[in-house]
C-alpha cells in the first residue's frame, strides 16, 4: 500500500505526526456518498461514519508499516507484510460481521460491498437495499428490534481486538520493533475503536431506554387490555342472566302458544263464517249497484225534464215583463184618468194580486215540473181571461173618456 494514495473517499492525506493531526480532528472529513440523512437511531443503522474512522486508521497504519519495513531487516520486513494483510483480513471480517449483525436486528436489510484497488488503496461502500416483509407477524417482531449493534456484538468486538491485540507480536512481547509514531498511530486507533464502542453503546442504550418505553406502553395496553376483559366478562354474565331470562320468558310463551291453539281453531271456525257472510254482502253490495245505476239514469233524466221546465220559466217570465210593461201604460193611462182610477182601483188591484199569484205558480213551477206544467196551463187560461177582461176593461176606459170629453 502507497504511502501517497490517496484517500478512499477522494481526500490526500499529509504525513503529520500526533493524534491532534488526525483526520478527527480537522473537521475535513467528508461522509460516505449514499448515506442516509435519517438521523433516527431507532430506523437505521449509521455505519458510514464508523468507515470514515477506520479508513484514516488503516491508511495510517499502513504508512507507518512502510517506514517500518524500510527501517527493519528482510524477516521483520516479512513479518510486517503478513501483519499487514492480517490487518487488512480483521478489519473486512469485522465491518462484514457489522453488516450481518445490523441485518439480523433491523427492519431494514443493508448489503456491504468492498471495492480495493491496487493504486488507490481500500474503500468502503454501503449499499442499502429494502426488503419488505410480508408476514404480519414478522412485521410486528420486526418494530421491538434494536436497531443497532447489540451487547454480545460490542462484547465479541472486544474480545477480538483483544485477541488481535495479543496477536502482534510488537505488543505481546514488548518488542521495539514498532516505532513511536507507530504505537501513538495504534493508540489513536484503539481510541477511534474506544469511541465507536462507546458511540455504539450510548446508541444501544437509548435503543434500550425506547425499547423499555415500549415496554411500558405494552403493559399498559396490557392493564387497559385486562380491564376490557373484566368488562366484556360483566357484560358475558349479564348476558348470560338475560339468556336464562329470555329462555324462561321462552317457556311462559310456549305455554301461552299451546293455550291459544284452541282459541285460534275456534278464530278459523269464526272465519270462515264470517267470509260466507262476506259473499252475501257482496251479492248484496252488487244488486244495490245495479239499482243505484239505474237511479241515476233516471236522475239524468229528470234533470233534462228540469232545464226544459227552466226554458218554459224564462218565458214565462218574458211574458210577466210584457205584462209589467203593459201595467205601466194603463198607469199611464191612469193619470190622464184620474177621475176614473177610484172607480177602476179595485178591478187594479185584483189584477194585481192575480199577478202575484201568477208570480207564486211560476216559482212553484222550479220546484215540481209536473205542477208547474199544470200551473202555466192554468195561468195561460186565467192570462186569456184577463185579456178577455182587460180588453173589456179598456173598451169601458175609452167609453168613459169619451163621454168625459163629450160633458166637458
Amino acid at each position: 500500500m502507497s504511502a501517497s494514495a490517496p484517500h478512499a473517499h477522494g481526500r490526500t492525506p499529509v504525513r503529520r505526526r500526533g493524534h491532534q493531526h488526525h483526520p478527527r480532528l480537522r473537521g475535513d472529513r467528508v461522509p460516505a456518498p449514499g448515506a442516509s440523512t435519517n438521523t433516527t437511531p431507532s430506523k437505521q443503522v449509521t455505519l458510514d461514519t464508523q468507515i470514515d474512522d477506520v479508513v484514516p486508521c488503516v491508511n495510517s497504519v499502513s504508512e507507518s508499516q512502510e517506514l517500518t519495513r524500510t527501517n527493519s531487516d528482510d524477516a521483520l520486513s516479512n513479518r510486517n507484510t503478513i501483519e499487514d494483510s492480517n490487518i487488512d483480513d480483521e478489519i473486512e471480517f469485522d465491518v462484514r460481521i457489522i453488516g450481518a449483525e445490523s441485518n439480523g436486528s433491523s427492519d431494514d436489510e443493508f448489503s456491504f460491498k468492498e471495492e480495493r484497488s491496487a493504486g488507490d488503496g481500500a474503500e468502503m461502500t454501503v449499499i442499502a437495499s429494502d426488503i419488505s416483509d410480508d408476514d404480519p407477524e414478522t412485521a410486528e417482531l420486526a418494530k421491538l428490534r434494536c436497531t443497532s449493534e447489540c451487547t454480545e456484538v460490542l462484547a465479541a468486538r472486544e474480545n477480538r481486538r483483544r485477541r488481535r491485540c495479543a496477536d502482534y507480536p510488537g505488543l505481546a512481547f514488548g518488542s521495539s520493533i514498532f516505532s513511536s509514531d507507530t504505537m501513538m498511530k495504534f493508540s489513536i486507533i484503539k481510541n477511534e475503536l474506544q469511541n465507536i464502542k462507546n458511540t455504539a453503546l450510548k446508541r444501544a442504550e437509548s435503543e434500550v431506554a425506547a425499547l423499555n418505553r415500549r415496554i411500558q406502553l405494552l403493559e399498559e395496553d396490557l392493564e387497559r387490555s385486562e380491564e376490557r376483559l373484566a368488562t366484556a366478562t360483566a357484560k358475558l354474565a349479564e348476558a348470560s342472566q338475560a339468556a336464562d331470562e329470555s329462555e324462561r320468558i321462552r317457556k311462559a310463551l310456549e305455554n301461552r302458544t299451546n293455550m291459544e291453539d284452541d282459541r285460534v281453531a275456534i278464530l278459523e271456525a269464526q272465519l270462515s263464517q264470517a267470509k260466507l257472510i262476506a259473499e252475501e254482502s257482496d251479492k248484496k253490495y252488487e244488486e244495490v249497484a245495479r239499482k243505484l245505476v239505474l237511479m241515476e239514469q233516471d236522475l239524468e233524466r229528470a234533470e233534462e225534464r228540469a232545464e226544459q221546465s227552466d226554458c218554459k220559466i224564462v218565458e214565462l217570465e218574458e211574458e210577466l215583463r210584457v205584462v209589467g210593461n203593459n201595467l205601466k201604460s194603463l198607469e199611464v193611462s191612469e193619470e190622464k184618468a184620474t177621475q176614473r182610477e177610484e172607480t177602476y182601483e179595485g178591478q187594479v188591484k185584483i189584477l194585481s194580486a192575480q199577478l202575484k199569484e201568477a208570480e207564486a205558480r211560476a216559482e212553484f213551477a222550479e220546484r215540481s215540473v209536473q205542477k208547474l206544467q199544470k200551473e202555466v196551463d192554468r195561468l195561460e187560461d186565467e192570462l186569456v181571461a184577463e185579456k178577455e177582461k182587460y180588453k173589456d176593461i179598456g173598451d169601458d176606459l175609452d167609453t168613459a173618456f169619451v163621454e168625459l170629453i163629450l160633458k166637458e
